[in-house]
């Protein structure tokens, strides 16, 4: 009897698994940042500073830190298709309702309760997509993943603009308030195209002959064979972890620095009117996608992920220094915010093989909230500064740098993991040697 081939094992369940995940992330940074485009119309509408809005972006990363380790170890009891389903039928109806949104005190409750609502999410998806990917397969699947994360930026600019421009005044709305309504109804329909469609186990679909679920069952057995099976209080005891906590914190700074910022920055370099911003702002996205595509690649066929790693954060870094330097330079700024981006996005889906090729059952679960929940607070700081900064100085230069900074040290701090990690050889290149494995 032929062999499974594993190629085309992994290309079924590619089909299957990361198209509604994929949509589900999507739509959850498109609801998550989309107040970045409707800040200049809020903004004036309502007269909030620079500092507020950023508080108020950043707030959505309080309830996010808060919630998401319960709720990713909520996930473990009830099963991935019921609670992503339910969290993004919450969080859709939450963030419909920023259209009511009157005063800094209502701006700033209803973003907390948008992190609560979303909390769990993608380290949900994340965990689920460890049951049907080996650490051998997840640098692809996650950078086909997290291609979700550009495309957001590629059709959410266009997108949010033509809502601000064409909708604006229709029932008596201003485009902004509308903006929040129609993004937040796809992610209430996708939860609950989840419920019923997305599937729970391998061994409960029909797409996958018994041979090739005993072949994936087989693959991830070896797989998780080197992760460790620690308990939860013992992730919390560990150093590694809290250094990987450190470098994904590091990431999350430049990532919504560039998220919730990047339209202001883009009418910073001389950009105007709202379809004008979207457009030029999906440049950036487009970058990210090939970035991403090529490092997600390159770390799988060499087995090495650290050094992908810190190469990705430097390029952001130096992309970030061209943004400083360009000063009213269009097309130099545009291209710096272009490297920045693909420097940034390139990291999440190559760090999340790394950590859970080292984790295995609660405590992968635990350990991807708590990486995620505590690294996303640059989510709340980097928003708040920035806006500080531009009240302060009148311009982004001194947070560019600063956020420059960051991606340096990510650089290091993921080169020194390896001091942590007990050896200098990458985990990926154990992950070679199963590869070539049949059943």
């Amino acid at each position: 009897m032929p062999a499974v081939d594993d190629d085309v094992l992994f290309r079924k369940i590619s089909l299957r698994v990361l198209p509604l995940a994929m949509v589900g992330f999507f739509l959850s940074y498109l609801d998550r940042v989309n107040i970045g485009f409707a800040q200049d119309q809020l903004s004036q509408d309502l007269g909030f500073s620079n500092t507020a809005y950023g508080l108020g972006a950043g707030l959505f990363f309080i309830g996010y830190f808060l919630f998401e380790v319960p709720s990713n170890l909520m996930l473990t009891r009830v099963g991935a298709r019921r609670w992503i389903a339910r969290i993004m039928v919450t969080w859709g109806l939450i963030s419909g309702c920023m259209f009511l949104v009157d005063s800094e005190l209502a701006f700033y409750i209803l973003r907390f309760l948008l992190g609560v609502a979303e909390a769990g999410f993608i380290p949900g998806v994340l965990y689920y997509m460890t049951q049907w990917f080996p650490p051998s397969r997840r640098g692809r699947a996650w950078g086909l993943f997290y291609i979700a994360l550009a495309a957001s930026g590629i059709v959410g600019g266009p997108l949010s603009g033509v809502i601000l421009d064409g909708m604006q005044g229709i029932a008596g709305l201003d485009g902004w308030r509308w903006l929040f309504i129609v993004e937040a109804i796809p992610t209430m329909l996708l939860g609950l195209v989840i419920l019923v469609w997305l599937p729970e186990d391998p061994r409960a679909v029909r797409w996958l002959s018994e041979r090739e679920v005993e072949r994936l069952g087989r693959l991830l057995e070896l797989g998780n064979a080197s992760s460790s099976r620690a308990g939860l209080g013992a992730v919390f005891r560990s150093p590694l972890i809290w250094l990987l906590t450190g470098i994904y914190f590091s990431y999350n700074f430049a990532l919504y620095g560039i998220s919730f910022w990047l339209p202001g920055l883009v009418r910073g370099l001389g950009v105007e009117g709202d379809m004008k911003v979207g457009l030029v702002s999906a440049l950036p996205s487009v970058a990210a996608i090939v970035a991403m595509v090529v490092f997600g690649y390159s770390s799988d066929r060499h087995g090495e992920r650290r050094v992908h790693i810190a190469l990705a954060f430097m390029l952001g870094a130096a992309g970030f220094v061209i943004c400083v330097l360009a000063n009213d330079h269009a097309l130099l700024g545009i291209i710096g915010l272009m490297l920045a981006n693909a420097g940034a996005l390139s990291i999440p889906a190559i760090f999340w093989s790394f950590q859970t090729a080292m984790l295995s059952g609660t405590a992968l679960a635990g350990g991807i909230a708590l990486i995620n929940s505590t690294g996303n607070l640059a989510g709340f700081a980097a928003p708040y500064a920035i806006g500080a900064a531009r009240d302060a100085t009148g311009s982004a230069v001194v947070a560019l740098w600063v956020t420059a900074g960051f991606m340096a040290l990510g650089a290091v701090l993921t080169l020194a993991s390896s001091a942590l990690h007990g050896s200098a050889a990458d985990t990926g290149k154990r992950w070679t040697r199963t590869r070539g494995t049949r059943s």
